[in-house]
């Protein structure tokens, strides 16, 4: 059986190894900011080529 060492006593490679084991996986989350596009801004890719000839005509 180990011995029980306080966290503040902890050197910082084993105070690492202790915050990966109470750390959990985001499972199917992604942590990203997700937010729609903004319709205002300027967008340098084309469309589709052909595209406009549809609506316009």
């Amino acid at each position: 059986m180990e011995k029980f060492v306080p966290l503040e006593k902890m050197s910082k490679k084993a105070k690492r190894e202790f915050y990966k084991t109470q750390r959990g996986s985001w499972g199917a989350i992604k942590p990203i900011t997700r937010r729609p596009p903004n319709p205002k801004a300027y967008r340098r890719k084309k469309g589709p080529a052909g595209l406009d000839l549809f609506f316009f005509s």
